[in-house]
């Protein structure tokens, strides 16, 4: 990989979270050390007109190029997603195609969440060394393979080790061309189709069963959960309540780090909201997935 390429970064956001998808961008902007430019692809599911304006006016375009790509024109045709009935939104499915739809020029890419905030200079992950592996992440906090909730229940049958590490997948260097040259896309959606009764969050389930051996442990600095504070994380991921919300009930330095960012961008001076929108939007995410199973999408 060449110094002076620029750093990829993808994010899959629909118009509910565009909010929480500036302040990431600002802040992997504001801490970033290196000469090579940031681009991000930004997988919009529905963001209005006037919040990409407002996401694009908190950034630098000298440093930060941001490519919109819709949703729909990036999930292939004949593909069925193993949609579940949870209230995630239908788009977590995207990370699994990023390697299908990205230009053909990009090697390496960032995948992240859009509720995290970033606090440490991102050249520094881009240019982890994956040695052999496919992806870069981060043990998750609280999920293991062999867990009471979650994980890898059929770890056995999977021939997975019972110590095998579990990673959470809302940040992911991922190596496109061997992703593609190992088909990982096509095996997990076959894991998930052949195994679906055992998966709990999907689609970070069947990437953990598929690459189970294939990813490399990252500094746990690199995704770090609202739910207890570190001094210093590089990331702060945001997992269950947002602080956008006035239920919001983790770290409260967490939800200042988060503010402080947001104030740079086209939201500044937004205050918290009810709890009335993060139910309708659960009922949303409910309704679409209802309407992918019925096939009327």
């Amino acid at each position: 990989m060449e110094k002076s390429a620029p750093i990829a970064i993808i994010c899959v956001c629909d118009n509910h979270y565009a909010i929480l998808l500036a302040a990431l961008i600002r802040s992997i902007e504001v801490n970033h050390q290196s000469d090579e430019k940031l681009e991000f692809f930004i997988v919009e599911d529905g963001i209005t007109k006037k919040n990409k304006s407002k996401i694009l006016s908190g950034s630098n375009p000298e440093i930060v190029t941001i490519h919109w790509m819709v949703k729909s024109e990036c999930l292939p045709k004949n593909v069925k997603l193993p949609v579940d009935k949870s209230s995630l939104p239908i788009n977590i499915y995207i990370r699994l195609f990023i390697p299908h739809f990205i230009p053909k020029s990009i090697k390496r890419i960032i995948y992240l969440d859009v509720d995290m905030i970033m606090l440490e200079d991102i050249s520094k992950l881009w240019h982890t060394d994956l040695g052999s592996k496919i992806v870069g992440a981060v043990q998750d906090q609280f999920i293991q393979v062999v867990t009471r909730w979650g994980g890898i229940s059929n770890y056995e049958e999977l021939g997975i080790p019972a110590d095998n590490k579990y990673f959470n997948s809302g940040l992911m260097v991922v190596d496109i061309e061997k992703w593609r040259n190992a088909d990982i896309t096509n095996k997990v959606l076959n894991c998930l189709t052949a195994h679906k009764k055992h998966a709990v969050y999907e689609d970070q389930y069947g990437l953990n069963a598929v690459l189970a051996l294939h990813w490399k442990e990252l500094d746990l600095l690199w995704n770090r959960f609202a739910y207890s504070e570190e001094e210093k994380p590089y990331l702060i991921h945001f997992t269950g309540r947002k602080p956008i919300y006035k239920s919001y009930e983790y770290s409260e330095k967490y939800k200042e780090i988060f503010f402080y960012y947001l104030n740079m961008t086209g939201w500044k001076n937004f205050k918290p909201i009810g709890e009335s929108s993060r139910y309708l939007k659960k009922l949303y995410n409910i309704l679409e997935k209802s309407k992918t199973l019925l096939g009327l999408k």
